[in-house]
Formats: C-alpha cells, structure tokens, sequence
C-alpha cells in the first residue's frame, strides 16, 4: 500500500510542471511592424508660406507622435541590417529625412532633434551648398559630429544629386547613351565626393530629385556604379514586409497640410 502511495505522489509531482504551464497563458511574440520614411523639405519658424514648408511647431508635434505612439526613429543604415535580416522589427518604426539642405534644417530642426535626440538624414543638393537659404558647408560638418550617449552619430547624410535635375526626364538630351551615363556619374559620383569630404562619413543613400527616375534600370545601375546601396525615392508608401527593396524606397512627403496621424495610416495601410 505504500509502495503504491509512493507511485502516485511521483507521478502528481511530475505532472505539475505542466499542469502549472497549462494554467499559465504563453507569452505572446512580439508582432512585426512596419516602417515609413518622413520626407521633410523646409522648417518654416511661422506659417509655412508653400506646401512643401512645415512649421517648427507642427515639426515638433510630428517628433512627439512618434513618442505616443510608441515609433521607433530609425537610420537608414538601420534599415540597410533590416534588409539584410529579412526580418521587420518588431513595433513600427519611422525614418526622418531632408531634401536639399535648406538652412532651417540647421538653425530650427536641428535643435529640436538634439532635443528629442532622434536621428536624422540630409540629403544635400551639393550645388546649393554655401549659397543664400542653403547650409553652409561648415554647418554641414558640425552636423556630421553631434553623437548619441552610445557614440553613434545622430546624424547621418545622403546625396540629392549635384545640381538637382531629373535625371531620367534628361535623358533625350543626350545623343548618345555614354554621355547620358556620364551625365548620371557626375550628378551621382561627385555629389558624393563632395559631400564625404564635409562630413568624413560614408555615403550611402542618394534621394531622387523630384522623385523622377524611381526604379529605372539606368539610374539604379548608375546608383549601385558610384557607391550607392540605397535609394529614396517620392513614391508614397510604406515598407510592411523584410523583402523590400533598398534600391526603391518608398516616403511620406511631410508637407504643410499633413495631418500626424498620416503616419500611423502608412504604417497600417
């Protein structure tokens, strides 16, 4: 009888740990999430006076609905590993750029993201570099050294081409297509020289000017030719998935009438 007492206090103190984990509900993984690109032009300190302007105001609304929202800001080479992983992060995340390298990018968004300490990256029209309403060089090279608490760089820089043309619009303009793909290696290649020899950061990422020229063959090949692993693009959209395309970015133009919740419908939709 005690033998047979002792056989079933074994097999209860055995069965515990799974009855204990039946009654325990499992944690739930964590959901992958989606990423949006914010695609910023000029920070108006008042009313914005064209839609491509967006109030310093709205500009820090926009930094602190990401933080109720839980968004992650990102970088672009961020998003380079997440390609590499094939895997989405989990929680959605967001990305904050700038075309052309307007002055208010120095004097009114960059206090506010050192503020908020989020990342950011300019897309410089290296033209305009030094000339009125456009940073200077030597505020591009500031720029390029304010770090995070961990060392990394806050800041990082993309080109937007060396004079800003459409680069597929003008191909008719050329006679032959050697002086086309010259034509896309200066506007690429020495935008890029210029601009690593201001920040002594590599770059990697180049913003099409208007948009012009997404997912073409000649100017993806140019891209890739001069240095480049990445391109933004003015398509409107969001990357939900891991198998995106680094070579055909989608963005969220962040303009004067853009509501915030904007962002949460492009991460969702």
């Amino acid at each position: 009888m005690k033998r047979k007492l002792s056989c079933v206090v074994l097999l209860i103190v055995g069965l515990l740990p799974f009855l204990f984990t039946a009654c325990v509900d499992e944690e739930p993984l964590p959901e992958e999430g989606s990423i949006v690109v914010l695609m910023y032009h000029v920070i108006r300190q008042g009313e914005p006076s064209n839609l491509y302007e967006r109030s310093a105001s709205e500009f820090e609304n926009d930094l602190e609905y990401l933080i109720s929202n839980n968004i992650r800001v990102l970088s672009f080479n961020d998003l380079l590993i997440i390609r590499e992983s094939g895997k989405m992060p989990s929680g959605h995340s967001a990305i904050i750029c700038f075309d052309d390298g307007d002055k208010s990018c120095y004097d009114l968004a960059l206090p506010l993201l050192r503020q908020y300490m989020m990342k950011a990256t300019f897309f410089i029209w290296v033209e305009k570099v030094g000339q009125l309403n456009y940073m200077s060089g030597s505020e591009i090279s500031t720029m390029s050294r304010f770090m995070l608490n961990g060392g990394a760089r806050l800041f990082s820089f993309g080109s937007h081409s060396y004079t800003h043309p459409f680069l597929l619009g003008r191909k008719p303009d050329f006679p032959t297509d050697e002086e086309y793909q010259a034509f896309l290696d200066y506007e690429m290649g020495e935008s890029r020289r210029v601009i690593e020899s201001l920040t002594e950061i590599e770059v990697n990422t180049f913003a099409l000017p208007f948009g012009d020229g997404a997912g073409d063959p000649d100017i993806i090949e140019a891209a890739v030719r001069n240095g480049y692993n990445m391109i933004r693009t003015s398509v409107n959209s969001a990357i939900h998935t891991g198998d995106f395309s680094l070579l055909n970015i989608p963005a969220l133009p962040m303009l004067d009438n853009t509501e915030q919740e904007e962002i949460l419908f492009y991460l969702e939709n």
